[in-house]
Parts: structure tokens; sequence; C-alpha cells
């Protein structure tokens, strides 16, 4: 079961949407702008209708890869190992001779499903900042480099326990702000 739900995520990812679309357009992504077969790319050089779908096309492939793998009832590292082999496949396609493209929004499909608040905490900053300057890697380092500090707000890194052993399905929704008796070493009742 453990192999089936790895290899899953990784096939879920490496399915190529950025190519996919360049190809119903009659263009060849890997011949075009920076080479790569993501979002960004197809952003600049399909359009940026074109390149918002494939956005949320590839963030559904790494949240779909952790719906299965919690419908399947997988215990949750082989939830989060789903959903890193559906950014191994994005990034690394089979289908592609495993040239794709960087995984930053297969990442975000994935992190959505298992951390949604800090996520989305993060998000705000992160999308002024792309339209702000138009550039994905610095609204992506606005992204992810605060998103442990965004974690800990929404009260995500209370325990490693709670973390280890929470449900199948919980999906990560995590209170804002949670009742202090939830925490660890509270005296609250």
């Amino acid at each position: 079961m453990p192999f089936f739900i790895i290899a899953t995520g990784y096939l879920l990812g490496s399915v190529p949407t950025a190519y996919l679309a360049g190809r119903l357009k009659g263009k060849d992504l890997r011949r075009l702008g920076d080479g790569n077969v993501g979002a960004a790319n197809a952003y600049r050089e399909l359009g940026a209708l074109t390149g918002i779908l494939i956005f949320l096309l590839d963030a559904a492939k790494g949240a779909l890869a952790i719906f299965v793998a919690e419908r399947l009832g997988a215990p949750q590292i082989l939830v989060l190992a789903s959903g890193a082999a559906a950014v191994s496949g994005h990034n690394w396609p089979l289908f592609l001779g495993f040239r794709g493209g960087r995984g930053e929004s297969t990442t975000i499909g994935v992190l959505l499903n298992v951390i949604t608040q800090p996520i989305l905490i993060c998000a705000v900053p992160a999308l002024a900042v792309l339209l702000i300057t138009r550039n994905v890697t610095r609204a992506s380092a606005f992204l992810f480099i605060p998103l442990p500090l965004g974690g800990l707000v929404a009260g995500v890194a209370r325990s490693a326990h709670q973390l280890r052993h929470r449900p199948a399905g919980a999906g990560g929704h995590y209170p804002l702000f949670p009742h202090p008796a939830s925490l660890p070493g509270s005296n609250v009742k």
C-alpha cells in the first residue's frame, strides 16, 4: 500500500499540464522562455489566463495527491510522502524525460491541504510582492521563507505528538487562535 500511495502521488505530479497546454496552442514550452514547463513560463509564453490555469492545475495535482492518500487512510507520514512525491513528479516528470517545472505551484497545493492557515497567512504578502514586482522568485521567497513563523502564529507547532497523530483527513485546519486549554503545558480548563 505505501508504494501505491507514493507512486500515485508521483504520477499525479508527473502530468505535464503546462507542456500539454502549450501543445494545445501549437507551442513547446521546453523551447520557449526559460525552457521550464511550469506555471510561470506558461504565464509568460502562453498568456496570463493560461498561466493562471496552469498554476491552479499544478496546485490541484499536489492537493489531489494528499486527498487520495488521506482517503486511503494512510498515516500522516505517508500522506506527506505522497505530497512530496507529487512535487518530485512535477519537477522530474516521467513523461518528459525527467525535466519539468520548479514545483512551486504543486508545493502550494500540498501545503494548502496540510497547513492551510499558515500558507494562507503567508500568501497575503507573497501576492502583494507578486503584483508589485511581477517577480515569481521574490514572491516565492515571501511565501516560503516565513512559513515556519506562519505555522507558529496559526498554532501548527503545538506539539510534535499532535502533528504525528492527527487523524487522516484533518487537512491542517488549525484554529488561528487556539483555545489555551489545547496548548501543551496549559493549566486552563
